[in-house]
């Protein structure tokens, strides 16, 4: 790490501590030459997440999208902030470890439904009904069917 008193290349370590949450490390360093100190950062560099739309389009991902979009399937409903925050969280970490930087908004659905199926089934259905874009009362009615035929 070049100093930024002097410019040598050399700098010893002397204190290393996580932050946000460690996703970062805050380093306290030594100029091994004018022997000053000064701060470095040092964070994963991420590639942002793109996400492919039904018609084709791609966007890249927003976190805040898929939370509003959980938290109205949820409204009026027993499921807590911290529940749809732990969801979101589970979905990130699942799209962040694929080795994919290109996700369609189907999986990103199917992920979302298989954890609203978990949680809360109301949830589930209206977040089914917008997903699956149900045409008819007959679509609507064969997922109420096949959810009731998997509690039993």
């Amino acid at each position: 790490m070049r100093c930024p008193y002097c410019d040598y290349l050399e700098s010893k370590v002397i204190d290393s501590r996580p932050i946000d949450d460690g996703s970062s490390i805050r380093r306290r360093r030594e100029c091994l030459k004018c022997e000053k100190r000064f701060t470095t950062y040092e964070q994963v560099e991420s590639v942002p997440l793109i996400i492919i739309k039904k018609d084709g389009k791609r966007q890249t991902y927003n976190r805040q999208k898929l939370l509003n979009g959980i938290l109205r399937a949820c409204e009026k409903t027993p499921v807590t902030f911290a529940q749809v925050e732990g969801m979101v969280l589970e979905i990130e970490s699942i799209l962040n470890s694929s080795l994919e930087r290109e996700i369609s908004s189907t999986q990103i659905g199917e992920l979302v439904m298989d954890k609203l199926k978990k949680i809360n089934d109301i949830a589930y259905v209206r977040f089914a009904s917008v997903y699956r874009e149900f045409r008819d009362i007959n679509s609507f009615m064969e997922e109420l069917l096949t959810l009731n035929s998997k509690k039993d």
